[in-house]
C-alpha cells in the first residue's frame, strides 16, 4: 500500500536524484529534506518502494534511484508546475515578432528552451510525403557532382547536391531529368521511390551510367519526403552523466537527427498523455525521456516539438514550457489566429 509517508519519501528521492544524479540513501533524505523519521524507518519504506517497482538499486551503490515505473507514477500523480516567467517572457517576445514565419518562431523557441533547461530540443517539420511533385531539375556542377532541385505544387523546393563515385556525362544527366519529369510529375512524394523502381528498366536502356543516377535520386527523394529535423542544444547531452560513454553519445546524436526514428517511436511506444500538461505527451526510451507536443497550424499542417534528456529531467518545468509554446502557436498561427486573419 502506498501510504502518505511512502509518497513523501518517494517524492524526495525523485527530487534529489533530479538535482544530483547520485543514488539516494536514507541519510541523504534526512539531511536534505529534514524528514521526521529514523534512518531505519526510511530504509524500510525504501525497501517497500523497491518491491513496488518505483525505485531500484544501482550496481555501484547501496542507494536507490527512481525506475521508469517510478517516473511514470511521479509524472502522473506528483508532478507540480514550475514557474518559468523569464523563459516564457523570452518565448513570448519571439512570437510577438509577426515578421517571423512559423518555422522560425518554433526554432527560436526551441533554442530558448534548450538553453534554459540544458536539455536538447528537437523540432520535426511537417512530412512532405503527401505533397505532389511538380518538377525536377538536375544541374551539372562538374563530372563528379550535380545539384538537383525538386519543386512541389505547394511551392516547396529542396536542393540536393549529388557526389558521384564515377564520372557521369552531361548527356546522361539531361536525359535522366527528362525521364523523371515525364514519369514522376504529379506523383505524391511518398510514392516516388516505388515509381522509380518501375522506370528503372527505361533508365537502364537510355543511360550509360543509370545505376549511379538511380541510387542518387532514390536517396534524395527519400530524404525529401521525410520530415525536416532541427536540433537545439544537442551538445547539452555531453554534460549529462548518463551519456558520458562516448559510444553511447554517438549513437544518441545519430538518433536525434533521424526524423523517421522519431515518427516510429511516437507510433510504437506507449505515450502518456500528461494530466497536468494540456498538450504534452511523454515517453521513455532506455535512459532517455522525451516530452513532446504536436503543434497544429491553421493550414492543417503539423510540427512536433520535443525536449529530450535523461530520465531525471525536471518534468514540471519542461512540460510547462512545452505547453506554453503550444498555446502560443495555437493563438498566433492556429485557425483564426492573427497571422491567419492578416493573410485573408
Amino acid at each position: 500500500m502506498l501510504t502518505p509517508r511512502k509518497v513523501e519519501i518517494f517524492k524526495a528521492i525523485v527530487t534529489e536524484f533530479i538535482n544530483s544524479a547520485e543514488p539516494i540513501g536514507s541519510n541523504t533524505l534526512i539531511d536534505k529534506f529534514n524528514l521526521p523519521y529514523s534512518s531505519a524507518t526510511i530504509r524500510n519504506e525504501m525497501s517497500d518502494l523497491e518491491k513496488m517497482g518505483l525505485i531500484e538499486k544501482t550496481h555501484t551503490s547501496s542507494g536507490r534511484v527512481p525506475s521508469t515505473k517510478g517516473y511514470r507514477f511521479y509524472v502522473e500523480h506528483l508532478m507540480e508546475d514550475q514557474e518559468n516567467a523569464s523563459v516564457e517572457h523570452a518565448i513570448a517576445q519571439v512570437f510577438s515578432d509577426r515578421r517571423l514565419d512559423i518555422d522560425e518562431a518554433i526554432r527560436q523557441s526551441s533554442d530558448i528552451i534548450s538553453h534554459m533547461t540544458n536539455l536538447t530540443a528537437v523540432v520535426l517539420g511537417p512530412s512532405a510525403e503527401a505533397e505532389i511533385l511538380k518538377s525536377v531539375q538536375l544541374i551539372p556542377l562538374n563530372e563528379l557532382s550535380a545539384m538537383a532541385v525538386f519543386v512541389t505544387e505547394t511551392g516547396h523546393a529542396e536542393n540536393r547536391i549529388f557526389n558521384f563515385e564515377q564520372q557521369v556525362s552531361i548527356e546522361d544527366i539531361e536525359q535522366c531529368t527528362i525521364i523523371l519529369n515525364e514519369r514522376l510529375k504529379g506523383s505524391r512524394l511518398g510514392d516516388v521511390v516505388e515509381k522509380m523502381e518501375s522506370i528503372r528498366p527505361l533508365l537502364a536502356a537510355k543511360l550509360h551510367q543509370y545505376e549511379v543516377l538511380f541510387e542518387a535520386f532514390v536517396g534524395a527523394f527519400v530524404k525529401f519526403a521525410q520530415s525536416e529535423v532541427y536540433l537545439s542544444g544537442e551538445h547539452n547531452m555531453l554534460y549529462q552523466p548518463e551519456f558520458s560513454n562516448i559510444e553511447k553519445l554517438r549513437q544518441l546524436m545519430a538518433m536525434l537527427e533521424n526524423s523517421q526514428m522519431w515518427q516510429e517511436l511516437s507510433i510504437n511506444h506507449e505515450n502518456i498523455r500528461l494530466q497536468k500538461g494540456t498538450h504534452s505527451e511523454l515517453m521513455w526510451v532506455d535512459d532517455m525521456a522525451v516530452v513532446s507536443s504536436t503543434l497544429k497550424l491553421g493550414d492543417d499542417s503539423e510540427h512536433q516539438l520535443m525536449v529530450v534528456g535523461p530520465n531525471r529531467m525536471e518534468y514540471g518545468r519542461v512540460v510547462s514550457l512545452i505547453d506554453y509554446v503550444s498555446e502560443l502557436v495555437n493563438e498566433v498561427y492556429g485557425k483564426g489566429g492573427p497571422n491567419e486573419r492578416n493573410e485573408e
